[in-house]
């Protein structure tokens, strides 16, 4: 076979590349079958759920899913869990998938090791049990039986899928802190609504008040946040009763929740594209 000229060899790499960055389609059966699974799914109107097939193909197309303890997942589970992780990213595109390439999904909650050292210098070390956590620009990893938890009571406020992914987004801006990337007149009107929210709900929880909302939002500004994501799709009437102004800014940053009646569920524009 004669060779190409070499002026033919970028050519060939930007063809190599966009297909690269094309992912294939999922299964329109497949698909169907897959929202059928999650609650938060079948509520979106069709042009959303359309959009969340595409992220969902880009999320199966750049990560890899790795069951672990002996867990096994079939094609119907990979499609669900794609979804679930890109449910928060609606308005936000294809940006929400930066900077990792790996979910691992645990049978059941599972254990980490933790490490402090305090003023005096004395090393403590002890096990935590999760059903998520996110790393940075590490890997993404959930509980199956917690995941199977959540969809099986829908409106309790809890999704670990979003939460984990909540924390993913936070990240995109070089800054776990409750605040993803936001311009920069709405990055001001959400630091000081959250802030005066966080502040409120810390000190109920301090007083030792039972709260609606699940008390580990007062763990800290990146959890709060991440609570808040999982009852704006989960529990969003309650999220609004209760944090009306959180409730605000998740509406607009996130598109309004599948299960909010009466909300206007068309595409809202956000902040990073």
């Amino acid at each position: 076979m004669a060779q190409l000229p070499a002026g033919h060899v970028p050519l060939i790499e930007r063809m190599w590349g966009w297909l690269r960055r094309t992912p294939r389609a999922i299964d329109p059966v497949l698909w169907q079958r897959s929202c059928q699974r999650g609650p938060w799914l079948q509520g979106l109107d069709a042009s959303r759920r359309d959009r969340l097939a595409g992220l969902a193909a880009r999320f199966l197309h750049e990560k890899t899913i790795s069951p672990v303890g002996g867990l096994v997942l079939d094609d119907s589970d990979a499609v669900l869990l794609a979804a679930l992780c890109c449910l928060p990213l609606l308005e936000l595109g294809e940006v929400g998938l930066r900077g990792w390439s790996q979910l691992i999904v645990y049978p059941d909650a599972f254990r980490v090791q933790r490490s402090h050292v305090d003023a005096a210098g004395v090393l403590h070390q002890w096990d935590d049990e999760l059903i998520g956590e996110s790393w940075d620009s590490g890997p993404l990893i959930l509980s199956w039986a917690d995941i199977q938890a959540d969809i099986a009571d829908p409106h309790a406020g809890y999704c670990v899928a979003v939460h984990e992914m909540a924390h993913k987004i936070d990240a995109l801006d070089g800054a776990i802190d409750g605040t993803p990337p936001l311009p920069r007149d709405w990055q001001r009107e959400w630091a000081k609504d959250f802030q005066a929210a966080y502040d409120t709900f810390c000190a109920q929880v301090d007083r030792g008040r039972e709260t609606l909302i699940d008390p580990y939002a007062a763990e800290a500004p990146e959890e709060f946040f991440a609570v808040a994501t999982e009852y704006h799709f989960s529990a969003p009437d309650l999220l609004a009763q209760e944090m009306p102004g959180v409730a605000a800014h998740l509406r607009r940053f996130y598109g309004a929740s599948p299960g909010l009646p009466g909300t206007d569920q068309r595409s809202v524009p956000t902040a990073v594209r």
